[in-house]
C-alpha cells in the first residue's frame, strides 16, 4: 500500500538531520505510524521496537547515536500508543486485545521498510517490552542479521505475594467484562509526568529525564499511561508461554541495568545463559532504560551494539 507523510515533532531532542514518518496500516486494519532517520546509512538498518507507553521521538538519540555508527533507524508506534490508533475510548489506558497482534504491526512495519527501500541488512534494537515482541519476531523468523535488547520485558517484576492476584485479577476482570479498565498500582498520567526524577526506576539522567517529560507535556497526544487488565493478563501469559521456547538461531547481545526494578532479572539472565550465541551485559549503575542514561554510559552501550551488529552484517 501507499506511504502516507505523518507527523514527526521534532522540536525536544530531534533524531539525525532529514528524518521522517510515515502513516501504515496492518493486516486487520489498524494505522501505525513509522519513524525514518539516516535513510542513506551505509551499514544497514536497525529496525526499533520501543517500550510500553514509548513513541518513536523518544528514541530521536538513539538514531543519532546509530547513526553516528553508520546505521538507519526505522522505528515504530505499537497500536494503542504514539500516535498510531489507541483500541480503547478511553485515550490514557494502555491496550491490546491479543499479545501475537503486535506481529501484525512488525508486519506492516516490514512491508514498510521494503516500500521506503531502506538500506540493507536489518537488524533489531528492541526494549522492555518491545524485546517480548522482539523475541517473538525472531522466533516466528524475522529476518534480522543480529538482534540488541535493552532492559527486555521477558518477564514482569510483580513481588512473590502479588503475582497469584495479579493473575487472578487478569483473567477476572475481563470474565466480567472490565477487562478494559486500568489496572492496580497504575497511574492513567505517563510516569515521567506523574513521578519526581528522584528514585524514579527509569534513569539515573536528569537530563533524559526532563527530555522524556518535555517530548509528553509538548505532545500530550504522544501519552499513555497504565496498562489495561487485559494487556496485564496478555503479558503474563506471552512471557511465560515465550520463556518455555528455546532461544532462536540469531546473534544477540542484551543490556541489563544493575538497578532494574520493572522487569524480571531472573527471566532475562535464564535466556541470555542458554542462548548459544548471545551475550548479557550488565550496566553499572543503570535502570530499566539504559538507551536513556547519560552519555558516557550511553556511548558504551551503543559502541558495543554497532560492533555487534558490525561482525554480523554478513
Amino acid at each position: 500500500m501507499a506511504l502516507e507523510s505523518a507527523p514527526l515533532f521534532e522540536d525536544i531532542h530531534p533524531g539525525p538531520p532529514g528524518g521522517r514518518a510515515v502513516w501504515t496500516q496492518t493486516s486487520d486494519g489498524k494505522r501505525i505510524r513509522l519513524g525514518l532517520w539516516a535513510a542513506d546509512a551505509p551499514k544497514g538498518t536497525v529496525l526499533l521496537f520501543p517500550g510500553r507507553t514509548e513513541y518513536i521521538e523518544k528514541y530521536g538519540e538513539s538514531a543519532c547515536e546509530l547513526a553516528a555508527r553508520g546505521y538507519a533507524t526505522l522505528a515504530i508506534d505499537w497500536r494503542g500508543q504514539g500516535l498510531a490508533d489507541r483500541l480503547l475510548p478511553d485515550y490514557a489506558t494502555g491496550h491490546v486485545e491479543k499479545f501475537p497482534d503486535y506481529q501484525k504491526d512488525i508486519a506492516a512495519m516490514v512491508a514498510a521498510a521494503k516500500e521506503l527501500d531502506v538500506p540493507k541488512p536489518y537488524f533489531l534494537m528492541a526494549h522492555s517490552m518491545g524485546g517480548c515482541i522482539g523475541l517473538r519476531a525472531l522466533m516466528e523468523g524475522l529476518d534480522v542479521n543480529a538482534a540488541a535488547f535493552t532492559g527486555p520485558m521477558w518477564g514482569i517484576e510483580i513481588s512473590a505475594a502479588l503475582r497469584p492476584v495479579a493473575w487472578l485479577l487478569g483473567r477476572l476482570m475481563p470474565a466480567i467484562g472490565q477487562g478494559h479498565r486500568i489496572a492496580p498500582s497504575t497511574a492513567p498520567e505517563p510516569y515521567v509526568v506523574a513521578n519526581p526524577f528522584e528514585d524514579n526506576t527509569l534513569t539515573r539522567d536528569r537530563e533524559m529525564w526532563n527530555m522524556m517529560g518535555a517530548q509528553i507535556t509538548a505532545h500530550p497526544e504522544l501519552a499513555i499511561g497504565g496498562p489495561s487488565f487485559i494487556w496485564l493478563h496478555e503479558a503474563i501469559e506471552e512471557t511465560k508461554a515465550l520463556a518455555a521456547r528455546p532461544a532462536p538461531d540469531v546473534p544477540s547481545i542484551a543490556f541489563l541495568g544493575d538497578n532494574e526494578r520493572i522487569v524480571r532479572v531472573d527471566r532475562i539472565e535464564t535466556r541470555m545463559a542458554n542462548w548459544s550465541n548471545g551475550t548479557l551485559h550488565l550496566v553499572k549503575d543503570g535502570e530499566h532504560e539504559v538507551q536513556m542514561e547519560g552519555p558516557e554510559k550511553r556511548g558504551e552501550i551503543f559502541d558495543r551494539i554497532a560492533a555487534h551488529f558490525d561482525a554480523n552484517r554478513g
